[in-house]
């Protein structure tokens, strides 16, 4: 896996990946910034929220169950210190289909984040805290 990150200006940055898609890193403005991209440590937060919804889709499509939606909403908190590293993370996920069993949805977040989430599981190993909740909304 690759990825570039070429700085364009103040402390704007365009970031590619080895599969050819872009997204702009911004800082704020009192940071040098324009603000018009995430942070890196959101970045961060939002790729590790991809792969465990990636991970959570793919157990209960393989159970074959009937989900319409799935949303990772996720809160962190990070170090006073320098370096501001995060110290604790919580995933809340809002799973939405008909007739979800709540087993089948335990089991797949237990399984994304125990097995399957390289993202959390790097994170957890590297000493962060992560918890994960999740709600059931039938369709």
């Amino acid at each position: 896996m690759k990825a570039t990150v070429k700085w364009t200006d103040g402390r704007q940055f365009v970031a590619e990946s080895g599969s050819g898609h872009s997204v702009v890193i911004d800082g704020p403005p009192d940071h040098g910034g324009r603000n018009t991209g995430p942070r890196p440590m959101e970045l961060l937060l939002m790729g590790m929220g991809g792969c465990t919804s990636f991970d959570i889709l793919n157990i209960l499509e393989k159970a074959r169950a009937e989900v319409s939606d799935c949303v990772a909403s996720i809160e962190a908190e990070r170090a006073d210190a320098t370096p501001s590293v995060f110290t604790r993370i919580h995933v809340h996920f809002t799973v939405t289909g008909k007739g979800l069993k709540e087993k089948q949805v335990a089991r797949a977040v237990e399984l994304s984040a125990e097995k399957y989430c390289s993202a959390s599981i790097m994170l957890v190993k590297g000493g962060v805290e992560v918890t994960h909740s999740y709600t059931i909304v039938e369709a």
